[in-house]
């Protein structure tokens, strides 16, 4: 099929790559020329794992392109709108300006009889209005909301879990999903998934709208409950990896999303939430809205934990303390720093009157200009030399596989908060070092360095 995929972020640029790994005829087409440049030669503008090889067997087989020129995907048989849906900067809803900028702009060239489908993740409802911009384009309109984690995100395209189709309620009745213009157009885009097994959902609008947020609400809502029994364990000298442990192994509850630390960050899920949150109070649900309230505030709250742990293992006060902070972006394995908890954590150090030195292996580059507050170094050793305390904020491989002997080695005093819990606590503390977790119990004496 010739396909195009309007918006070239982290969504546009993997969906773009991994349709044209099955086959299809692709065209990407963004507003940013930088961008553009980057992709069409080959080059992701963003750290993704299996990204670039994916850019560059498209562009050697052909089927892959990238543009500025919107007039390009006139011939397309279906066009997947992937713009970004930011939160607005005047509310906790989503901002749909980008996405209709683009639909607005694709009804002046799409072709009669074409499949429009959006992937953006959008608040209930916003179908409706893209039916209104599409108004005299002759196009099907369906939605097709994604499930991509940053990080994994070529992987999530090529094996998901699951495809859902959001369609108009006519395509929904007996026998009409067999005749529906755009099941039969996404189920040839898909093929090959449905092919090897991949479990497909036909729903309507509404439920298509709301299935991406109400995914992410639930798992935040994991990773705020075990941050919440974190903090009970450490008031109450209990070990929340072992209690999340055997949580795990009831198959109702599952290990996955249940490990207590710094919280969750990045550029999808603290908005997402914060848009579900809003939707439920427009629509008067008002124990949603509370309960997204309460996860949101957990969140947030962790940060908070982390700088008050690290200013009581300085005796009080971070205040002219040397801190190494271990990470930047929001989660390993990519470069993103949007509402990272790591940036957060070291910015609350610095606004303190501590002097920190961060590190992180992908994204320094997009912290160091934006954060001139804070001093980046690109290695492990050159962070922590001299350090009096060091965090650990970003569960690198990197950084797990630190030997603590070598560090005590670079620091002035041994300290080390682990707010991922990913590392051995008995081993660290066997070569020297102050260490501590969160929630792996009650707070000792022992814990709390003199000076």
């Amino acid at each position: 099929m010739k396909i195009s995929v309007i918006g070239c972020g982290y969504l546009g640029a993997v969906h773009a790559a991994t349709l044209a790994s099955m086959g299809h005829d692709v065209v990407g087409v963004d507003t940013d020329a930088e961008k553009v440049g980057h992709l069409a030669r080959g080059f992701a503008p963003f750290f993704e794992p299996g990204l670039e090889d994916l850019l560059r067997d498209g562009r050697a087989t052909g089927r892959l392109a990238f543009t500025t020129d919107m007039d390009l995907v006139a011939d397309c048989d279906v066009h997947f709108l992937c713009v970004g849906t930011p939160q607005s900067k005047t509310s906790e809803l989503a901002d749909l300006a980008y996405l209709e900028a683009a639909t607005r702009s694709l009804a002046e060239r799409a072709r009669a009889g074409s499949v429009v489908v959006g992937k953006s993740t959008v608040p209930v409802g916003t179908v409706q209005r893209v039916r209104g911009w599409l108004v005299g384009a002759g196009a099907e309109l369906a939605w097709n909301p994604e499930f991509l984690r940053q990080g994994t995100a070529v992987k999530d395209s090529l094996v998901p879990d699951r495809l859902v189709y959001g369609v108009d309620d006519a395509d929904l009745a007996p026998g009409a999903q067999a005749a529906s213009a755009v099941v039969r157009a996404l189920d040839e885009v898909y093929a090959p998934l449905l092919h090897a097994g991949v479990p497909r959902i036909v729903c309507n609008f509404a439920t298509a709208e709301l299935i991406k947020s109400a995914a992410n609400a639930y798992l935040a809502t994991k990773l705020s409950y075990i941050n919440a029994m974190a903090e009970l364990c450490d008031a109450a000298g209990a070990d929340v990896t072992q209690l999340s442990a055997a949580m795990g192994l009831d198959p109702r509850i599952g290990q996955r999303y249940l490990a207590a630390g710094l919280g969750f960050g990045g550029g999808c899920l603290p908005k997402d939430i914060r848009s579900f949150r809003a939707q439920a109070r427009e629509l008067g649900v008002e124990s949603v809205d509370a309960w997204m309230g309460l996860v949101d505030e957990i969140n947030i709250n962790q940060r908070t934990r982390v700088a008050e742990i690290a200013s009581e293992l300085c005796g009080g006060s971070v205040s002219g303390r040397r801190v190494a902070v271990l990470g930047a972006a929001f989660k390993p394995d990519t470069d993103d720093i949007r509402d990272s908890p790591a940036i957060d954590v070291a910015l609350r150090l610095a606004q303190a009157g501590a002097h920190v030195t961060v590190t992180d292996p992908k994204a320094i580059n997009n912290a160091w200009m934006r954060y001139p507050q804070l001093q980046f170094e690109t290695s492990v050793a050159a962070a922590c030399d001299g350090a009096e305390i060091v965090l650990l904020v970003t569960e690198w491989a990197e950084f797990r596989a630190i030997d603590p002997i070598d560090l005590a080695e670079r620091v002035s005093r041994p300290v080390m908060v682990d707010a991922r819990n990913v590392l051995d606590g008995d081993a660290w503390r066997a070569a020297g070092w102050t260490f501590r977790g969160l929630g792996t119990g009650a707070r000792r004496l022992s814990d709390v360095p003199a000076g």
